[in-house]
Parts: structure tokens; C-alpha cells; sequence
């Protein structure tokens, strides 16, 4: 199961040889890294990026880790107007979505203070050691948290709820006199308007994790035709691992978007 990192180091020199020393950890078949970008905070407590994410759809992964971060931690859009314009909720809501914790978004508040780099990555590991030890030496630590699929369950419980209560709604509805129903319907009308949002919201998850998990196949099918004996053994249990996450995960998903279709029939 892949994991986002997030490495805080002394400056952003030390940063690009954290960097180097993940390629190098891949290279090996110690993890294998899918996507890097760095972030940084300056003396005055401002985080911004220093090297954005990679491209395709699992840079996008870590590109929305590093700008929820920056949006929480101190980048140019907190305080009484990003508050005003709802950026620490949209970016609460972009970690969220993400499977990021509060517990882990609180680790890396106490350890990127002003002045510190941040390398934020999304790796598939089987144990912690070969990093850890790379970053030690750095002067650096490491921050690991799972991606969760907090959220596809969350999609699969809300789904279930949503229709209970368009169901129940249309029962109000069908039995309630005429005075009463106009106002029913639009309490009718806006139910279904939520259950569609939430349909098109899990198809367009499904269709993510999709691009996401061929990526990361790709990327450790590669990972695998290059490694040694030992290494590949390694990586085809990260391959296994990964086809068992993302079935588990899309099986979730699949099953919120038909609940809504089946609710929202006429």
C-alpha cells in the first residue's frame, strides 16, 4: 500500500539530496517512488513551493498533499482572507480527500518550522529502515502516513444515508396534501440534486484511482524488470498489494455510484 512521506530537513540543499537519495533507494528496489515536490518555510513562518510536483495522475496526488499543506501551514493565502474565502477549509478538504489525518498534518506542523524544507513524496515501501537511515545521515526525518480509503467508505455510508432520506421524502411527499407539497418537492428537488453530486463525485474517484493504480503498476513492473532476485521478490509483493487496495477500493466506489443510480430512478 503506497504512502505519502513528507522529509524535513535543515535547508533546501539538504532537500534535493533527500531527493537524490530516494531515486537512488528506487533505483535499489528498497521502495519505489512515484512522485516528489518540495516545499519550504522561510524565516517570516511563509511556506511556498520550491519544486513542484511531478506530472500525470500520481504527481497530482502529491501536488494536492503539498498545496493543502502549504494552505495550512502558512502560504500566502492563510490568515483573515484566506479564512474569509474559505482556503483552510478547502485545504482541510483537500487533505481529506487525500486520506491524510490530523495526527499526521500536526507531526509536520511541529517539525517544519521557519526556515526548514520539506521533501513531500508518495513511496511504496517494505520496511522503513533503508530511508530512515539516508535521512539520518541528512540531518533530516521522515513522516510517513498511509493513504487511507477513509474516504471511499465515508462515500459508500453517505451514499447509503442519502437515499434513506430521498426515499423517505418522496414517501412524505406522495402522501401529503397540496398545500404542503410544493414545499416538499423542492426538499425532494435538493435531495436528488445531493445524490447526483455525490454520484458524479465517486465516478470521478473511480476514475482516478484507475489512472493512479496503472501508473503505479507501471512504475513497479519497470521497478521489477530491473531489480535483483531479492529486490524483485520484494516488489512483486508491493504488486500484489496494490491490486488487492485498488479492487478493494474501486468495489467501494462502484458500489456508492450504483446506490445513487438506482435511488435517483423515477
Amino acid at each position: 500500500m503506497s504512502k505519502f512521506i513528507v522529509v524535513v530537513l535543515p535547508d533546501e540543499t539538504k532537500a534535493y539530496e533527500a531527493k537524490r537519495a530516494l531515486k537512488e533507494l528506487d533505483a535499489e528496489g528498497s521502495l519505489t517512488l512515484y512522485a516528489t515536490a518540495v516545499v519550504a518555510k522561510d524565516a517570516e513562518g511563509s511556506v511556498s513551493v520550491k519544486q513542484a510536483a511531478d506530472g500525470g495522475p500520481l504527481g497530482t496526488a502529491v501536488g494536492a498533499l503539498a498545496g493543502g499543506l502549504i494552505g495550512l501551514l502558512g502560504g500566502p493565502a492563510v490568515g483573515v482572507a484566506g479564512l474569509a474565502a474559505g482556503g483552510i477549509l478547502g485545504s482541510w478538504r483537500d487533505l481529506y480527500n487525500l486520506g491524510v489525518s490530523t495526527s499526521f498534518v500536526e507531526e509536520v506542523c511541529q517539525e517544519l518550522v521557519p526556515g526548514r524544507t520539506a521533501l513531500v513524496a508518495e513511496v511504496d515501501e517494505g520496511w522503513v529502515t533503508p530511508l530512515d537511515t539516508r535521512i539520518d545521515a541528512l540531518g533530516g526525518v521522515v513522516l510517513r502516513e498511509q493513504r487511507a480509503a477513509v474516504q471511499d467508505e465515508i462515500a459508500l455510508s453517505e451514499a447509503n444515508a442519502r437515499r434513506a432520506e430521498l426515499a423517505r421524502l418522496r414517501v412524505e411527499y406522495a402522501r401529503a396534501k397540496k398545500e404542503t407539497q410544493a414545499k416538499l418537492k423542492a426538499r425532494v428537488d435538493a435531495a436528488r440534486a445531493r445524490f447526483e453530486a455525490a454520484a458524479a463525485q465517486a465516478q470521478a474517484r473511480i476514475d482516478q484511482l484507475q489512472k493512479e493504480a496503472e501508473e503505479q503498476l507501471r512504475a513497479l513492473q519497470e521497478q521489477a524488470a530491473e531489480a535483483r532476485a531479492d529486490a524483485k521478490e520484494r516488489i512483486d509483493e508491493r504488486i500484489s498489494e496494490l491490486r488487492a487496495e485498488h479492487d478493494r477500493r474501486s468495489l467501494l466506489l462502484e458500489q456508492a455510484a450504483a446506490l445513487a443510480k438506482e435511488a435517483l430512478k423515477p
